[in-house]
């Protein structure tokens, strides 16, 4: 029996956006909830958010949901890094934090958004701590905290360092169960560990990763993301720093918003180029399909 990888962008939204009960465990497990906030059951919402930032399109997020309390929850995977993350990820946040207030109503119901983000590739590298949570603190006294926003990023490279390398690592508890799931399953992978069978919704989980369980055209989907990555790795480092350079003067997040524009553009036009399809590119980028054929049309790549 093979199984494929679940950080593919097909594999993770099969996983983690159709199936609540799996979602439910995982986000208990990673999230820094508080005793007694567990979640208990929750809601997929759609997927869209649209930014009202110029130059970046719009933004899709693999998973956004809601639990019975009300808490939002963004959750993405993100196989390469690129600087602007960080701030899409804070931006997709906001967002839905202020569009729970409709006209007229007062602040009292707002709720708290959690955005988690797994990242595919180290980007803290001044430490060796694989998760990162950020939240508004006050400076001085950190146990004074204004509610609202969270945000985990969780570096699963370092993780996996980390796991291998700490023997003082409790390999049972699930949080670390949960992310050697989607660390160490990779493509056409043939052995799963015993440990992850233990808990019933990883092995739900590891069942919906069997190569079997997909369609030709499915698979052949799956290979292109990988395809697509690679192109996308090739092009990025360069396209940020141009994009940086550009929009230094225009500020931090609109700065940001150009060089992820730039990076997208770029992505967009070589992957066309090598034969990428828009589907696959929508994917890659976590753009809407018609934004990407939008950015085709204005670089003459297809016809009106």
């Amino acid at each position: 029996m093979r199984y494929l990888d679940p950080k593919n962008d097909l594999i993770f939204k099969r996983i983690f956006g159709e199936h609540p009960d799996i979602l439910l465990s995982f986000l208990n497990a990673v999230l820094p909830l508080d005793d007694g906030k567990q979640i208990v059951s929750l809601e997929y919402l759609p997927a869209e958010l649209v930014p009202e930032i110029p130059g970046l399109k719009n933004s899709i997020v693999d998973v956004r949901c809601m639990d019975v309390t009300g808490r939002l929850f963004i959750v993405e995977m993100q196989m390469f890094w690129i600087d602007s993350f960080k701030s899409r990820v804070l931006f997709n946040a906001a967002k839905a934090y202020v569009r729970q207030v409709d006209k007229g109503d007062d602040y009292k119901g707002l709720e708290p958004v959690y955005a988690l983000s797994i990242v595919n590739q180290d980007f803290e590298n001044d430490t060796e701590n694989h998760y990162h949570h950020y939240k508004l603190v006050e400076t001085t006294e950190s146990k004074i905290i204004l509610k609202g926003l969270e945000l985990v990023f969780i570096e699963l490279q370092k993780f996996i360092r980390n796991y291998k390398n700490e023997n003082s690592i409790g390999n049972k508890k699930i949080n670390t169960l949960w992310l050697r799931f989607l660390a160490e399953i990779k493509n056409e992978t043939e052995m799963i560990s015993k440990d992850l069978l233990e808990i019933p919704e990883i092995a739900k989980a590891v069942e919906l990763t069997k190569e079997s369980s997909f369609t030709k055209t499915e698979l052949e989907v799956y290979d292109k993301y990988w395809d697509a990555i690679s192109i996308q790795k090739s092009i990025v480092l360069d396209s940020e720093a141009k994009g940086r350079a550009e929009g230094k003067a225009e500020g931090e997040l609109a700065g940001a918003a150009k060089a992820e524009a730039r990076i997208h553009e770029d992505i967009i036009l070589n992957g066309y180029a090598n034969g990428v399809s828009i589907k696959i590119l929508a994917l890659l980028t976590k753009l809407a399909e018609t934004d990407i054929t939008t950015i085709l049309k204005q670089h003459n790549k297809i016809e009106d």
